[in-house]
Parts: structure tokens; sequence; C-alpha cells
């Protein structure tokens, strides 16, 4: 038992680690970009990232997801929250029957992936900026 609970400290703390990594990231991006409003029209560089029409869409997502993390989720309005709900519906017969130990590694092992990747569309979005004001 106590190599599982020393496993849990040690996730729990690159979690943390990474949740900080993200939140640091945001913050020198809010610092930096004084004028967001010049990263309109301005296409995102991965063409991966078809959530967002411009750099302006991905600043107010990356500042929408801190204040998510930092306080909780809230109810959601408008066309995520009827996708999200939808999703947790149609998933919720196969989360009852997985084994939770499995389940909380494929989620944990999900949001370290999630949280690398947003810190690091923070990175590209606050270099970006600084390109774009020379």
């Amino acid at each position: 038992m106590q190599s599982a609970d020393a496993n849990f400290s040690r996730s729990s703390l690159s979690l943390l680690l990474a949740l900080s990594r993200y939140n640091d990231a945001v913050h020198d991006m809010e610092q930096t970009v004084l004028l967001p409003s010049l990263l309109r029209d301005v296409s995102p560089d991965e063409a991966a990232d078809e959530s967002s029409k411009d750099l302006f869409d991905s600043y107010l997502m990356l500042k929408s997801i801190r204040t998510t993390m930092e306080c909780g989720l809230v109810a959601q309005e408008g066309h995520r929250s009827k996708i999200t709900s939808d999703l947790n519906k149609s998933l919720q017969p196969l989360l009852m029957e997985t084994d939770a130990e499995a389940l909380f590694q494929f989620h944990l092992r999900g949001l370290f992936t999630v949280m690398n990747s947003l810190t690091k569309k923070t990175h590209n979005l606050t270099n970006k900026y600084m390109d774009i004001i020379g």
C-alpha cells in the first residue's frame, strides 16, 4: 500500500506542476499581450488547431481554461454545454463498467497531455505576439 501511496503522491505532485506551468504560461501571456486585439485575424500557425479561428480566439480560450482551472467547473452555457452533456450521457455506461484505477490512469495521462499541449500553445501565442509587435 505504501508503494501505491508513493506513486499517487508523485502523480499528484506532477499534476500540480503541470497545472502550475500552464498557470504561469497564461500569466506571462497576459503580462506580454497588452493589446489582445492585435491578435484578431492572425491565423494560428498550427494547422491542427481548428477550434480557434484566430489567435484572439485562442487567447480568450486559454484565459477561460485557466479561469475554469482556478474556480472549478461552473455551469456552462451554450453549445459547448450541450456537447459536454451529450458526451457524458453516452460515456456513462462505459465509465460504470471500467476498472476505477485504469480509468483514473487513462484520465490522468490525458490531463497531462492536454495541459502540456495548452502550455505549448500559450507559449507559441506569446511568441507570435512578440513577433507582431516587433
